[in-house]
């Protein structure tokens, strides 16, 4: 089981639906140790996760979960999927910033 008040917490396909499904709004973080753009945005989501309680973000490697990537047709990465009651309701790809990151996600909630 998932500890559900770890913000910022790289997960697995399999723990995905649990995660999802149990809550309200989440932004999944696809990304790739690989690519930069990637690396530039950790912190600013590791930030966001510490101020937004009411937000989960995880983060997908994409290498490691290429079925989930693919079910979700991430082509691009960064890719910052919105999650609300276990489905997608936007996405953010490439490299954002923090307030439009926060902007999009507040839309949500």
């Amino acid at each position: 089981m998932v500890a559900r008040n770890d913000s910022n917490m790289e997960i697995t396909e399999k723990e995905f639906p649990e995660i999802i499904n149990s809550s309200k709004l989440v932004v999944a973080d696809f990304f790739a140790e690989w690519c930069m753009p990637c690396l530039m945005l950790a912190p600013v989501l590791e930030e966001l996760g510490e101020e937004m309680k009411n937000v989960k973000f995880v983060k997908l490697n994409v290498d490691d979960n290429s079925d989930l990537a693919g079910k979700y047709n991430v082509s691009s990465i960064p890719c910052l999927v919105i999650i609300k009651d276990g489905k997608e309701v936007d996405r953010l790809v490439g490299n954002q910033s923090k307030e439009d990151i926060e902007e999009k996600v507040n839309e949500f909630l």
